[in-house]
């Protein structure tokens, strides 16, 4: 069976990339390429609709699509937890309809953001810093929300991490008490650090995009979930087995180091 593909956003950087990709698979067809000229019922014809567009548009692009009863691949930035429960109330509405929204294609970066998720249980301070391509437009990084809020989720029963104060500006946005620092260079594609900082000690995870080739396993992965999807899957890590990271081990205090 051919799944029939609608790509919106095809026009891009990654839309291009996604274009480029499912004309190569033998069980995908692209039925329509959309830009911001195209009207949006041009999608009607397609299986899924793969949504690789941009911040301010995605929201409405996705809204159409589950009332139209299609199923959606989200691969646009921006869908932080406000915008998600939004998401699940439409399709509550519309059962018939699946979405999967993937802030990152990148697997490396998915298992990358994994470990920070298991480090955050043992450090208090913790910091990210992002850094993408000049072009891109949108501050922090879909990502990089989807670290810091992951984090705080990890650490929910622990209490936020040790941070600046709000009005400090140039010490980052802070995203689920988490400051993120966003940094837009030429020639770079995409890089995450997760800074975690303990007595005496600095750990920090590293995920660097090379080539946009890293998203292609993660492309056609979500591909094939939506094209079966029902309700709302949020990341790739629901789609490689990641769990959700189990609570830590009570943390013990240096001092008492006698085993018995």
């Amino acid at each position: 069976m051919v799944t029939r593909v609608a790509v919106v956003g095809a026009s891009g950087r990654l839309g291009s990339l996604a274009c480029t990709l499912i004309e190569k698979q033998s069980d995908f067809s692209i039925v329509a390429r959309l830009d911001s000229r195209s009207d949006l019922g041009e999608m009607l014809g397609a299986d899924v609709v793969l949504d690789v567009t941009a911040p301010g548009v995605s929201a409405t692009i996705v809204d159409h699509a589950v009332r139209a009863g299609l199923n959606v691949l989200v691969g646009t930035s921006g869908w932080s937890d406000e915008r998600l429960r939004t998401l699940r109330a439409l399709l509550a509405s519309h059962p018939e309809s699946g979405v999967v929204v993937i802030p990152n294609f990148s697997i490396g970066s998915v298992v990358a953001t994994h470990l920070s998720t298991i480090a955050a249980h043992w450090f208090e301070s913790i910091e990210i810093v992002e850094t993408h391509h000049a072009a891109k437009v949108d501050s922090p990084s879909g990502t990089a929300v989807r670290t810091a809020e992951l984090i705080g989720k990890a650490r929910a029963e622990l209490g936020p991490v040790v941070a600046p104060h709000t009005d400090q500006r140039a010490r980052g946005q802070q995203v689920a008490s988490v400051p993120v620092h966003s940094l837009r260079l030429q020639g770079a594609i995409a890089r995450q650090d997760v800074h975690f900082g303990g007595t005496g000690e600095i750990v920090t995870i590293t995920h660097e995009t090379l080539s946009p080739s890293s998203y292609e396993a993660g492309i056609l992965l979500g591909l094939r979930a939506a094209a079966q999807a029902t309700g709302l899957t949020v990341g790739l890590d629901a789609l490689l087995g990641l769990g959700t990271t189990p609570p830590a081990p009570e943390r013990e205090l240096a001092g008492d180091t006698d085993p018995s």
